[in-house]
């Protein structure tokens, strides 16, 4: 397998773990707010899982751009 084809595959990964984490923070915020240590960091644990999603896809768009081949 070429480097092309790798990283564009692995763009797609990261474009697709990021839009699971976007489906997956409302499932679990319920089960964080039960921690009575983050129960004041709500705001600060949802921002960073956001954030994280938001890069992970950027981070793959950017590798699927860099890697995309016309034939």
């Amino acid at each position: 397998m070429d480097k092309n084809r790798f990283g564009f595959y692995y763009g797609i990964i990261l474009v697709l773990v990021g839009l699971a984490v976007f489906y997956r923070i409302p499932q679990v915020m319920p089960r964080i707010e039960t921690i009575e240590f983050f129960r004041n960091k709500l705001t600060i644990i949802k921002a960073a899982f956001y954030i994280l999603g938001i890069l992970l896809v950027c981070a793959g768009g950017f590798r699927i751009h860099k890697n995309y081949k016309k034939d």
